[in-house]
């Protein structure tokens, strides 16, 4: 009975049985050289995002709308989200390289979150976990929950909720 309740709380146990502590699964993903985490439980798909149509006067971070499946989905720019610019066309024939998507879902919406790359998916304990520093880039701070150090880098976790909000905020100042 005390495993069952470890393993429902997301605790590790060693192999004589000793609780090791509470892990969080988070998929990583990339904007440049950077590495971000999202919690796995809020991420439904993963996919080369195609087909997408412009939305006039739409905030800068859209993207446009795309098909996932039948459903409509509004595709973001997490760099656009995050205040970095677009990526530079690579290559001679100036285009820039395929971009990965999340799919979201906030408030019953789904949302394709545009990133340069999607990494693999990890089991991370309170260990490695860190406040959000003070001297992280303050564009990225504001979205972070906290950050994990990783074999010299920084995994820097993303509150999906705040990521999302500013359509929330956006459409109350309407």
């Amino acid at each position: 009975m005390q495993a069952a309740n470890a393993n429902a709380t997301g605790a590790r146990a060693s192999a004589n049985g000793v609780e090791t502590g509470a892990t969080n699964d988070f998929v990583t993903v990339f904007v440049g050289e950077t590495l971000f985490g999202l919690a796995i439980e809020r991420v439904h798909d993963v996919f080369v995002p195609s087909g997408v149509t412009p939305v006039p006067l739409a905030p800068a971070e859209i993207v446009g709308l795309l098909n996932l499946r039948g459903r409509v989905v509004t595709a973001m720019s997490l760099r656009r989200r995050l205040g970095l610019p677009d990526a530079e066309a690579e290559g001679e024939g100036g285009k820039a390289s395929p971009k990965m998507a999340i799919g979201l879902e906030q408030a019953g919406e789904t949302f394709a979150l545009v990133v340069d790359g999607v990494g693999e998916v990890l089991k991370l304990g309170a260990d490695s976990r860190e406040a959000v520093p003070i001297n992280l880039d303050p564009r990225f701070r504001n979205l972070a929950t906290c950050v994990h150090r990783l074999d010299g880098r920084l995994l820097v976790i993303l509150d999906v909720d705040a990521l999302l909000g500013f359509t929330a905020a956006g459409a109350k100042a309407a």
